[in-house]
């Protein structure tokens, strides 16, 4: 057992300069998820690939950070939780040099794969080293301030990604993470104390029966809407996945010393917070998905427009994460998560009635409202899990809860993407059996469009064709809000299963 110093601060003084270091890591590597994605039709034109080479830029960073997270918890607590938080720093600030420095697709890819490694273990070592550093009954105003990282940073993203690859350079947004990272690595080197070691043999059998159940998962998740659900390489991939992740199951329940340790399921409230967890965020995705795509590919928006539209959301939802966490401390998780999840459910569902001529400053109300409630819950959701396991297995529990978000992000947006292409296939087809010449409807209105524009009869069709499209994938993301609103509203009685405080939980 190593003599490090405790992380813990001593007395009743809050590590105000501790949380702001932690902050640093965990709002780069989520940020930077969203950022590269409005560059793609940049990197497609300056490389010359298509769609399915330049997805492996996204891909590649999914699957490794996914491959890493469970990792995480062990190595923290075997190397040191402030040692790994600076060699993941540095392993995503070289990651986004490479990246910056990149001359190809291939070579930014091999970049990306680097710089998922440091960005995969970011968020769940700042989480498990904040609950070393902080004490217990301070863990909600913590978290509500350390949360804004994940609740803001997905929304300002597109926004300032769009400004560098607009303004400047596509290779601004990897080198933009230069002296960001470098200014915590020194922070970190400087005043973070190192954690207690603890003395633990490698679990090599359940990291690479993990990691290759969640590199089967997260791959089938990404690829599943382009190749086909049903298909052979889909299908091998989803029962490959199963059977990794159930082998790794039993392995780590015999393992004395298991790497990602699913005991911790047994804890009800830990299992419930980690259930409620993944139901909201395959819901919440819809917001974060789908909102974009309505406004840039229906209302014209660029990416610029639409991540100032989204801004008033990301800063209300900042603004809600420490009033969340002040209130956890005093009355629990349970109250903040039903009242959060009844005004995120009900706000999704408001969204169903979004179309073509829907108001611009309707849309970014709604998306406030959501964001306060989404504040109000999430945070107490996860801390209250969290807070039931003892302090020594934080880290384990850390890296198990992030790989559930990773994993649960991934498959909302499978299955959110899904359903609007069935419903928009749905609504186009109802829509154009309207449109044709043997229509007695569509006949007046037909010869309009041809005589006022002066086209040929099959041009006329394609203007009422383009215009069907449109309104077919309107419908068909309000139809996705109607479902994702279902998923969220679904977690509601699963935060009844929060205990009233962590501690409580926990018997002490």
């Amino acid at each position: 057992m190593s003599k490090a110093k405790p992380a813990v601060s001593e007395g009743n003084g809050f590590p105000w300069r501790e949380l702001f270091i932690l902050v640093i890591g965990p709002f780069m590597a989520i940020l930077d998820g969203s950022i590269v994605n409005v560059a793609v039709p940049k990197l497609m034109a300056v490389f010359g690939v298509g769609t399915d080479q330049v997805q492996w830029v996204l891909t590649a960073y999914l699957l490794t950070s996914g491959v890493v997270i469970p990792v995480s918890g062990y190595l923290g607590d075997v190397v040191g939780y402030r040692r790994m938080y600076i060699l993941s720093l540095a392993a995503f600030t070289l990651g986004s040099l490479f990246c910056g420095l990149s001359w190809s697709n291939t070579s930014l890819v091999v970049a990306r794969v680097f710089q998922a490694v440091g960005g995969g273990m970011l968020v769940p070592i700042s989480m498990g080293m904040l609950f070393k550093v902080v004490p217990r009954g301070k863990m909600g105003m913590a978290m509500g301030v350390w949360g804004i990282s994940a609740m803001m940073a997905p929304t300002i993203g597109p926004t300032l990604g769009g400004y560098l690859v607009d303004e400047l350079s596509w290779h601004m947004i990897f080198l933009i993470n230069l002296p960001v990272g470098l200014l915590g690595m020194f922070l970190a080197a400087v005043f973070l104390k190192e954690t207690p070691l603890l003395k633990a043999r490698f679990d090599l059998v359940g990291c690479l029966l993990c990691g290759a159940g969640c590199f089967a998962v997260l791959l089938a998740l990404s690829e599943g809407q382009d190749r086909g659900w049903t298909s052979q390489y889909i299908v091998t991939l989803l029962v490959s996945a199963f059977f990794f992740l159930l082998l790794f199951v039993l392995w780590e329940l015999q393992e004395e010393q298991p790497m990602l340790d699913v005991r911790l399921l047994a804890n009800p409230v830990f299992a419930a917070s980690l259930l409620t967890t993944a139901v909201v965020t395959i819901g919440l995705f819809g917001g974060l998905f789908l909102v974009p795509i309505f406004t840039q590919n229906l209302l014209g928006l660029t990416p610029t427009q639409t991540g100032l539209l989204l801004m008033p959301a990301a800063l209300a939802s900042g603004l809600m994460m420490p009033i969340s966490g002040r209130l956890y401390d005093k009355i629990g998780a349970k109250p903040l998560a039903l009242v959060g999840l009844s005004v995120v459910a009900y706000t999704t569902w408001e969204l169903h009635k979004i179309n073509l001529d829907i108001s611009t400053h309707w849309l970014q109300m709604m998306m406030v409202y959501r964001s306060l409630g989404m504040g109000l819950a999430m945070m107490p959701i996860g801390t209250a899990g969290m807070e039931a396991v003892e302090a020594r297995l934080s880290g384990r529990a850390s890296a198990f809860n992030n790989l559930v978000r990773q994993v649960s992000a991934s498959l909302g947006i499978a299955f959110l993407t899904y359903v609007m292409t069935k419903r928009q296939a749905y609504h186009f087809s109802w829509l154009a059996d309207g449109f044709s010449w043997s229509s007695p409807v569509a006949y007046g209105a037909l010869q309009q469009v041809k005589q006022a524009l002066g086209l040929p009869g099959d041009s006329a069709l394609a203007v009422f064709s383009l215009a069907a499209q449109r309104q077919a994938m309107a419908s068909a993301i309000a139809d996705t809000f109607v479902v994702s609103a279902v998923m969220v509203a679904v977690a509601i009685p699963l935060s009844l299963f929060l205990g009233k405080k962590g501690k409580d939980a926990r018997g002490g």
